[in-house]
């Protein structure tokens, strides 16, 4: 039996919508239809799954095994609470680490690009997968814009970074999606975040960075300002959204965002949810396995260097400043590096150099640089002067 006919389809038909202001929602592209048009069938496939490892690898396998040639996909998944860093991104410029942790807050690396988000069950992760010529993300945030002004009457925009914006009075701009890409072949997907009714609060305080000091080329993340649907319209919830964008989807042109109404709706697979298991995906363990990985999320970290200065005091109320730098490859420590006046190394140093040289070729986190200072007595020098940025409503997004 093949993978399509083993999903469980939701027999279901809904009230046709309501028409909504054409002239600025059914804008063409330069796409032309054509005959591959009318071959093409879609699927909204809702992942039953809220782990975020289990869903990344499920992404993972539609991207390496399904044939898209004659049929898009639209994936519907939520995670509980999680932090998903981009591929070539650093965890620990990234998220708070302690508090991740003291919050069973789990820490991902997914296989897209792009900058770190918060997840939790009310954030909506939406990928759209199809062959890499058909590739086209304005096509895809315009489905989610179309479906929130068709149920909502929400005016949500795409801005030049294409991610999705609401704007309040003032013209102020508020994030609601972020979004990434990954393009390969014969497949490509891009996916993309909607902020339903997120923990702010945790999202702050998840991606509060902490660590200080690292010198790295691995993409950095940039801040912006986000809201809520809910606090756009306080009648959205999680299972309408899911709803209204499945059905935009599903009657939508698949090359061209036109509206193709009930008659193209009845052409389509519908809604199905699918169970990522290793008997639904054969494979699908082995890439679990790989997403939850120590290797994945922070091995695959670019080279990086971490620098301390601190102060020693000495005879005679004397304080010695000097360097400490950890040198980062694959999340390993490689070198250990103190720029140490002789009389300190002769003196002060000589009864901890086994117990630092001991901890090169170990996993680097946050606390073995924070216990080679308690072990040598040394006290961090805090040389930044720049101010606390208010992190609250903020969310890191793609650059």
């Amino acid at each position: 039996m093949s993978l399509i006919n083993r999903f469980t389809i939701i027999v279901k038909r809904k009230t046709p919508y309501n028409l909504y202001h054409t002239c600025k929602y059914s804008t063409s592209f330069n796409d032309k239809k054509d005959n591959t048009n009318n071959s093409i069938t879609k699927s909204v496939f809702i992942s039953q799954s809220t782990d975020v490892f289990t869903n990344l690898a499920l992404e993972d396998w539609f991207y390496r095994n399904y044939n898209f040639t004659n049929h898009h996909v639209l994936l519907l998944w939520c995670n509980n609470p999680c932090i998903v860093i981009g591929r070539h991104q650093n965890p620990w410029l990234e998220h708070n680490s302690q508090v991740a942790k003291k919050r069973g807050i789990a820490l991902a690396r997914r296989n897209s690009g792009g900058g770190t988000v918060y997840h939790d069950n009310g954030n909506l992760n939406l990928s759209f997968f199809t062959p890499r010529e058909r590739y086209n993300r304005k096509y895809n945030l315009g489905i989610i814009t179309r479906a929130l002004y068709r149920e909502w009457g929400i005016e949500a925009d795409i801005n030049k970074r294409e991610d999705i914006v609401v704007e309040e009075k003032y013209k102020a701009s508020f994030y609601i999606s972020g979004t990434a890409a990954k393009l390969g072949r014969p497949n490509a997907y891009h996916h993309c975040t909607l902020l339903v009714n997120v923990n702010k609060t945790a999202l702050s305080l998840a991606l509060e960075r902490k660590e200080d000091g690292i010198e790295t080329n691995a993409t950095a993340s940039t801040r912006s300002p986000i809201k809520n649907l809910i606090d756009v319209n306080s009648h959205i919830k999680m299972d309408k959204l899911i709803n209204a964008i499945g059905w935009e989807f599903l009657r939508t042109d698949a090359l061209v965002l036109e509206d193709g109404g009930q008659d193209l709706i009845q052409r389509q697979k519908g809604f199905q949810f699918i169970n990522p298991t290793e008997d639904w995906f054969p494979g699908l363990d082995e890439l679990i396995s790989v997403f939850r990985s120590w290797e994945w999320n922070y091995g695959k970290t670019p080279k990086f260097t971490v620098t301390r200065v601190l102060d020693v005091p000495t005879e005679g109320n004397k304080v010695h400043r000097f360097n400490l730098t950890l040198e980062i490859q694959n999340g390993i420590i490689e070198e250990i590096r103190m720029k140490l006046p002789s009389s300190l190394v002769s003196h002060v140093f000589s009864e901890d150099t086994s117990v630092i040289n001991n901890l090169r070729g170990t996993k680097y986190d946050h606390e073995v640089m924070e216990n080679i200072i308690a072990t040598i007595g040394c006290k961090t020098v805090r040389l930044s002067t720049s101010q606390n940025v208010d992190k609250n409503n903020m969310i890191a997004t793609q650059l």
